[in-house]
């Protein structure tokens, strides 16, 4: 299966209609978001930036970010795309879905405790899934900011560290673009896609996972 991932698109719309443009000569099977559709805005952007996307017909799975509108993930359930703490299957594969962040100093629009963070893991998740969270998991490449502090969930760490999961798909932390490893489990920021970042993930269960960072 060939899954294309993106995050961070805070509002970008132009960004998003280059994306689709791109993705009409690439072969993939669902396209996966990790939140942030919008800056601070609500559904009305959200749907701006999500129309070329979804106009290509393709499975979509999505989540939530800390930025996006209180209306956002209300919109992405109307839609059938969420994710946020539930589980999605995608023919084979299994799909656990975490929106907002972890604690922010910034009090912004969605964040959650690390007690909420393991919550929603330990109830959705079944062995072998994909998590696709907005956070990253704590002290990996893919949550570090500029002045080299790790800010990512610590919850989200540990939980990997006792299951193991095959893949985490992230976003949050802009200059976190990356691919890690915890263990078995390899992790990926693609990067914001409002800089032209995105992913692309060539997953089989129980078999090696291939991931290739792109730009538009």
């Amino acid at each position: 299966m060939r899954l294309l991932a993106v995050t961070d698109i805070h509002g970008n719309s132009k960004m998003s209609k280059k994306l689709a443009e791109t993705l009409q000569n690439e072969d993939f099977d669902a396209l996966l978001i990790a939140g942030d559709l919008t800056h601070f805005t609500g559904a009305e952007t959200a749907e701006k930036v999500l129309e070329p996307i979804m106009n290509l017909g393709k499975p979509i799975i999505a989540v939530h970010g800390n930025c996006d509108g209180r209306d956002v993930p209300g919109l992405l359930k109307e839609l059938g795309i969420s994710a946020h703490n539930k589980r999605v299957e995608l023919d084979e594969i299994g799909i656990v879905g975490i929106g907002g962040s972890n604690i922010t100093p910034f009090n912004t629009v969605w964040e959650l405790s690390e007690e909420e963070i393991r919550g929603i893991l330990e109830q959705n998740y079944y062995d072998g899934d994909v998590v696709l969270s907005h956070v990253p998991p704590y002290n990996t490449i893919v949550d570090r900011v500029h002045s080299g502090l790790h800010v990512g969930s610590r919850a989200l760490r540990e939980f990997i560290k006792e299951k193991q999961p095959p893949l985490v798909v992230c976003g949050h932390i802009h200059e976190g673009r990356g691919i890690d490893r915890i263990g078995k489990t390899l992790i990926v920021n693609p990067g914001p896609l409002f800089r032209g970042y995105y992913a692309v993930i060539d997953f089989k269960p129980e078999k090696e996972v291939k991931i290739e960072l792109r730009k538009l």
